[in-house]
């Protein structure tokens, strides 16, 4: 079994909290010594309670499952011969009532655009196999209710 760490911590400074009018301004550590500047989202708590430059849960969990999906994608391009050249996705997550009524994230849609070079490069269906393959690999996408659809450039 494999563990996965993040430290995230939070402090009032002063501030008087029972108003609720605090800042969601915290930070997340991960055990490589990063630390990334995280808030609520501004759509879930208004600023100037959220920080909008920040890192939200929900961009945090759109950003995870778009990684993951390239990393598997890059590793099975490289074993089926294919050099990749650069991948960029414009991921998109959508927070919406789930069928419990609950706010959601319950689709995410992912936007790779990936170039090639080489003496070989993949066809529409080869691309559309190797997003397949990507998929269903992603410990991402294996760990999420949403749903996930793949518009390939």
């Amino acid at each position: 079994m494999d563990q996965h760490q993040a430290l995230v911590s939070w402090k009032r400074a002063g501030q008087v909290f029972s108003d609720n009018q605090y800042s969601r301004a915290h930070e997340w550590k991960f055990d490589g010594g990063l630390s990334v500047p995280a808030s609520s989202a501004p759509s879930s708590v208004p600023l100037p309670y959220s920080v909008a430059e920040n890192v939200d849960p929900e961009e945090a969990l759109v950003a995870a499952l778009s990684s993951c999906h390239m990393l598997f994608f890059l590793a099975f391009a490289a074993k089926q011969g294919y050099i990749v050249d650069s991948y960029t996705d414009d991921a998109t997550g959508y927070m919406e009532a789930n069928e419990r009524r609950r706010k959601s994230i319950t689709r995410i849609t992912l936007r790779p655009h990936v170039e090639f070079s080489g003496d070989t490069i993949p066809s529409t269906d080869q691309i559309a196999a190797l997003h397949a393959l990507s998929h269903d690999h992603c410990y991402i996408a294996n760990s999420i209710r949403a749903e996930v659809s793949i518009e390939s450039a």
